[in-house]
């Protein structure tokens, strides 16, 4: 009895901290888009918020409206040209910090989309964190933001797709 008794408190105890892992991480004013409705790829952007006094770190998004979701970013290929590509050790989330996730920045891209980002349309994502774990959010389609960068235009970048994407 002793040790099921320290063991479901174990269990608590586990079920307790990733709780309030999750709890000191905030998404705030998620949107996504893609270029048109027929494109075969589309972004997410938005604000992540860590309220606690650990640092996270986003490792990877999953969702069902597309056959690839990467984490990305923009560099220079040194031509001038800014080319978008995955950043495979995700995006650091400091302790009492916010990462943002903006068009010409990081974000979550979607390649080999399954379904139209319609306007309004509302997309279930999964972010993964290290620390918190997996964060279900609902991300709105808005098709109409403008972007709040200076001038770069993401919707006309090179996201290393190829066509069988």
């Amino acid at each position: 009895m002793m040790t099921k008794t320290l063991a479901l408190a174990g269990l608590s105890a586990i079920a307790l901290s990733a709780t309030a892992a999750w709890a000191e991480i905030e998404i705030r004013d998620a949107y996504a888009r893609a270029a048109s409705p027929m494109a075969m790829a589309g972004a997410a952007f938005m604000e992540i918020v860590n309220t606690g006094d650990t640092p996270d770190r986003l490792i990877a998004a999953k969702a069902g409206v597309a056959k690839r979701v990467e984490l990305h970013t923009h560099i220079d290929a040194g031509d001038g040209v800014m080319k978008m590509r995955e950043v495979e050790g995700g995006f650091e989330v400091p302790a009492q910090d916010t990462t943002m996730l903006q068009r010409g920045g990081n974000h979550v891209m979607f390649m080999g989309l399954t379904e139209r980002f319609e306007q309004g349309k509302v997309i279930p994502v999964t972010l993964v964190f290290e620390q918190a774990g997996e964060i279900e959010v609902e991300i709105e389609v808005d098709l109409e933001r403008q972007p709040d960068h200076g001038g770069m235009n993401h919707d006309s970048m090179d996201h290393g797709m190829k066509a069988e994407d």
